[in-house]
């Protein structure tokens, strides 16, 4: 069995981030870095590397725990991954994404719903998902002092809506809509939007409308900032990977020949041997 981890072994502490201080990184000129996190290694790695923020996904369905979809995630999912993220106590923000059907029913649901977020797992700030339809729940969840992302274009729970995962505001007048969406999340309180599987053109319009950062997936070079699932770009995710996708690492062939090593050394006797033996 492993031991125990030394949670303050070579974590050096740096200040805190907040959503003010992001929205400052947007007026200085300064690209945001975000990730996803889903368990306490990963968080306090992606920290150490200098990422901004870490948001806990409800992409945790579709890459960790194998749903088809994010649509089947659950509140109870949510708030487990996101306690594991926060106890690595990185200087990293980090953003608990509310998951399907947690703020859709009324604005005190949302609020509810937010609130045990921060209560319970510690999350600096909360995302959902969706334009004028969501406007009033995050007017709720930034009066309770919660801060809140928004998240416009393929938002993934719409997927039934949208008939699969499919590029968004292609037309002119989708691309209108999206623009005074992103001004009315803007002018509800929230203090960063992401921006998912739209034409790069709009990315960069939308961003320069709007005082707060815009974090791109899908979104072009000229969003405010980038976030990527960290199993897409480390080669962890067994599934289909998006356009948008980079590649920054190949650990799911490192894992895959370690384990076939040691499957091989077990079968041979050559683990353990004298120097792992008591």
């Amino acid at each position: 069995m492993s031991q125990e981890p030394a949670v303050g072994t070579g974590h050096k502490a740096r200040a805190k981030r907040t959503a003010p201080a992001i929205v400052d990184m947007k007026r200085r000129g300064e690209k945001i870095t975000v990730v996803t996190a889903y368990d306490f290694p990963t968080a306090r790695i992606a920290d150490e590397a200098g990422v901004e923020m870490l948001l806990v996904g409800d992409s945790v369905g579709t890459v960790m725990l194998g749903y088809e979809s994010t649509l089947p995630v659950t509140m109870a999912d949510m708030l487990h991954h996101v306690k594991a993220v926060t106890r690595a106590k990185t200087s990293a923000l980090v953003i608990a994404d509310m998951p399907f059907m947690s703020y859709q029913a009324s604005v005190e649901q949302a609020i509810l719903n937010a609130g045990r977020f921060v209560q319970e797992a510690a999350a600096d700030a909360i995302k959902l998902e969706g334009g004028e339809r969501v406007v009033d729940a995050v007017r709720g969840i930034v009066a309770a002092g919660i801060p809140v992302c928004g998240h416009l274009g393929l938002t993934p729970q719409s997927v039934l809506a949208f008939g699969g995962y499919k590029v968004q505001a292609r037309g002119e007048a989708d691309q209108e809509r999206l623009i005074r969406e992103a001004k009315a999340l803007e002018a509800a309180g929230c203090f960063a939007l992401v921006l998912e599987g739209i034409p790069a053109k709009l990315g960069g319009i939308v961003s320069r409308e709007l005082a707060i950062p815009t974090i791109g997936i899908g979104a072009g070079v000229d969003c405010d900032g980038q976030v990527l699932v960290t199993h897409d770009m480390m080669g962890l995710y067994l599934g289909k990977t998006a356009k948008f996708v980079r590649r920054y690492a190949d650990l799911g062939t490192g894992m895959r020949e370690g384990f076939a090593a040691y499957v091989a050394d077990v079968k041979a006797k050559r683990f353990p041997g004298e120097a792992e033996s008591y």
